[in-house]
């Protein structure tokens, strides 16, 4: 499968570009969770607005799927100024960051995802950019060689990323607010679906909010993605209106279970537990049994599995937990209890 083809995938999906940007929040009274990165973010907005000056820099890291660039988008709302918006893979030469920073205003954020995969190189030329406001050019090659210094309007860097450790702490650093963001409870992703049927002008009961948001793994991304499917399914196999029935006969189409589980999620500790008697097993040796990329399964299926408590990294291996011989209907052995 797939893994941008996941119903249940973090990560963004180009082809649903556009209604995911309709389904944003432009402020923060708008904005649903991460209560402890917004209040505080509401202060320190406040207090650049009185002092006129430009917020300092910003790190949100954190799993993808969980609102770091409409929270970016937030703040330069709140401001009042432009968002430039990058990736880290997309500025592959210094010439491209040069470009994006000459062409900012006073004040403007600049929103660079994923910067842990920005080049070593093009970090440096950032680091003169976020403290001094200038960039540090070199002119002609060898002994003739001289370098300018290019000053900069002043701006604020907001960077993402899912791998806060992969960051030079040089980089990291030079970012005067750092905020982690947390997984999402029950409650609030229901508070979120709830806003995005409106949106949609989609009715959806009581029941259906809190079944979908019990199935959404933490993640408003992957519960605003099972709502355009329910309201699929509602359309075509019921009246239109999404009732408890029609949810649950949408999630079981797509192999969704109670806890938000995939197949493949489920196969990954069936495997542990059938074969390896729960383990400790290596995780080359779990990718080779169910024919998956090692990468994969550490990126893209692990990360939820651990936080949801059905399995444990050790320094033996992977080992699946007491929940998981429960959630899939299976006798816990003896030595495990």
């Amino acid at each position: 499968m797939d893994i941008e083809e996941r119903i249940t995938a973090t990560g963004f999906n180009r082809d649903e570009e556009e209604l995911e940007l309709s389904l944003r929040p432009k402020h923060f009274d708008e904005y649903i969770g991460q209560k402890n990165v917004t209040e505080n973010l509401k202060i320190y907005i406040e207090a650049t607005r009185m002092r006129h000056e430009p917020l300092d820099h910003v790190l949100f890291y954190g799993p993808p799927g969980l609102g770091k660039t409409t929270l970016a988008g937030i703040i330069a709302n709140e401001l009042g100024v432009d968002l430039k918006i990058t990736s880290g893979p997309a500025v592959e030469r210094a010439g491209d960051l040069a470009a994006i920073l000459t062409n900012l205003n006073d004040n403007d954020v600049l929103f660079i995802d994923e910067i842990h995969r920005l080049n070593r190189s093009i970090e440096e030329v950032l680091y003169s950019a976020m403290e001094d406001y200038a960039l540090d050019i070199i002119i002609g090659k060898g002994p003739s060689a001289r370098s300018i210094r290019l000053d900069l309007a002043k701006f604020t860097l907001i960077g993402a990323t899912t791998r806060a450790g992969s960051l030079s702490a040089p980089l990291r650093d030079r970012f005067g607010v750092i905020s982690k963001f947390e997984m999402y409870t029950t409650e609030e992703l229901a508070n979120i679906i709830y806003r995005s049927a409106g949106i949609l002008n989609v009715s959806i009961d009581q029941d259906s909010l809190f079944e979908l948001a019990k199935r959404s793994r933490g993640t408003p991304r992957v519960a605003n993605r099972l709502l355009k499917r329910v309201r699929d399914f509602s359309q075509v196999k019921g009246s239109g209106v999404i009732d408890l029935e029609i949810t649950k006969k949408t999630l079981k189409a797509l192999g969704i279970d109670e806890e938000g589980l995939e197949s493949l999620d489920r196969e990954i500790l069936s495997t542990i537990i059938q074969r390896f008697h729960g383990g400790p097993v290596g995780i080359d040796t779990i990718a080779a049994s169910i024919g998956e990329e090692r990468v994969t399964i550490e990126d893209v299926y692990e990360p939820y599995l651990i936080q949801a408590g059905f399995l444990h990294r050790t320094q033996k291996g992977r080992m699946v937990s007491q929940e998981a011989y429960q959630h899939l209907g299976l006798a816990v052995p003896d030595d495990e209890q």
